[in-house]
């Protein structure tokens, strides 16, 4: 069906939607059954048109220019109103459809769906080809995608934080300012607008990484970015059991170049991923929201116990039991919450909550090893954004960071019951650790 004015004036109204609302609705114009619940669709090819007219073969080359503009996506540029027929999967298919449509409006651009994170990550860095890219620590997993870029064609890897070394490097017009915020895996902010400014001012282009601040607690574009990707594995799935990375850009030629590169690069997501995108999208508002909440309680909890008895605001006026255990075992914490002298640009940038992932720093490797064997509501894996609470041993999947780090991914439990895992598992450890350390004091 292409887009008429009927459609034209929906989409308009779509536009005043909220984002719990699209996140329901936001694929409503591709129903083409009565399922209130999406089918799922695993054909990898479609019959073409019925109608000989419409069949235009690719060596005619204006017709099948026109024709590529038409299956770039079942959707057209901004409005978003069409369904035009699908080939074959590796251009489109009506379940990733459905998630690229609903995903276009919550991140208020163009969004491609990917096969994983780093598919997107890669052709982000195949669209805009960038000779220096100033990344800080961040995913690992892109590190190792800029390294093979080094190795391909010399692109260099700057500091983020340190200008000068941008200066140094050349870094120029077509080049990358690449942002995680939050950061993986301290859940620390960084201010957009300023590294816009950065960015722009060299005529390079800020890319940012929104993974852990995802659709529901931030909007990039609001504060200068122009490409945004996330790991959709994470919030965008929410339940731990598809792979899925996507790209949001609002410049049309950009997706348009975005979406040849994917046929070609090939790193399509399937049709059974798309679907669950599609399920996941429905509870993205309240998950997130949830998870941040329970994040920040835990944080600040934790951080009050820490400084218990300092006399500072928002800390334990006592020092409790409680408090002895967390100081004992626990050298600091780091979230995005906790950056008070940063509220007034990160209120404005994440206005809904600070992200579902913080940081602890155990006072030693061996701490930071035998916690998550104490907790039962937290899982010991690696990922994040799922619905239940996980921690890693981050050692355990990144060797570049510190062996007393603990990454913790909250999930949507109830708060009461995931800060009483955590104070009973670090309560049992700490007595393991006195019982340890007397019984080495007899010896």
């Amino acid at each position: 069906m292409a887009p008429g004015k009927d459609d034209s004036s929906k989409a308009a109204s779509e536009l005043q939607y909220a984002p719990a609302t699209l996140g329901i609705h936001g694929d409503d114009p591709l129903n083409s059954s009565t399922d209130v619940a999406p089918p799922m669709h695993v054909s990898t090819t479609f019959r073409y048109s019925h109608n000989p007219d419409e069949l235009v073969p690719g060596e005619d080359e204006e017709a099948s220019a026109t024709l590529l503009q038409g299956l770039r996506c079942p959707l057209t540029f901004h409005q978003l109103t069409g369904f035009e027929p699908h080939v074959y999967s590796r251009l489109s298919a009506p379940n990733t459809s459905r998630l690229e449509r609903i995903l276009s409006r919550l991140c208020h651009g163009q969004a491609l769906t990917y096969s994983s994170g780093l598919s997107s990550f890669h052709a982000m860095c195949v669209l805009l080809r960038p000779k220096v890219v100033a990344i800080y620590e961040g995913y690992h997993g892109c590190h190792g995608v800029l390294g093979i870029l080094e190795r391909l064609y010399g692109v260099k890897k700057v500091d983020l934080r340190d200008e000068s070394a941008w200066d140094a490097a050349g870094l120029g017009k077509g080049d990358m300012v690449h942002v995680e915020t939050p950061l993986n895996p301290t859940g620390e902010a960084y201010n957009l607008a300023e590294f816009a400014e950065k960015a722009h001012k060299r005529g390079a282009y800020l890319t940012v990484d929104a993974t852990f601040g995802p659709p529901g607690l931030q909007d990039p574009f609001e504060w200068g970015a122009d490409v945004v990707m996330h790991s959709g594995t994470k919030y965008v799935g929410g339940h731990s059991d598809m792979l899925c990375g996507v790209l949001v850009v609002r410049r049309k030629d950009w997706f348009q170049q975005l979406y040849t590169d994917r046929i070609f690069l090939g790193s399509v997501m399937g049709s059974f991923e798309g679907w669950l995108g599609v399920r996941s999208l429905r509870t993205l508002e309240l998950r997130v929201q949830r998870q941040s909440k329970n994040t920040e309680a835990l944080v600040s909890w934790l951080d009050g116990l820490m400084r218990a008895g300092s006399g500072e605001e928002g800390a334990a006026v006592a020092v409790s039991d409680d408090a002895i255990v967390v100081k004992e075992l626990v050298a600091r914490l780091q979230h995005a919450s906790l950056q008070k002298k940063d509220m007034g640009w990160l209120k404005k940038q994440m206005p809904n909550g600070f992200g579902p992932v913080f940081t602890i720093w155990m006072r030693d490797r061996e701490t930071a090893k035998r916690l998550p064997s104490k907790l039962k509501l937290f899982h010991h894996a690696t990922s994040l954004g799922g619905a239940e609470s996980l921690i890693e041993w981050r050692r355990m999947s990144d060797r570049t960071v510190d062996d007393r780090v603990m990454r913790l991914s909250i999930g949507v439990e109830d708060f009461q019951d995931l800060k009483s895992d955590l104070l009973n598992g670090m309560r049992e450890l700490a007595k393991e650790l006195r019982l340890g350390g007397k019984a080495q004091a007899r010896l």
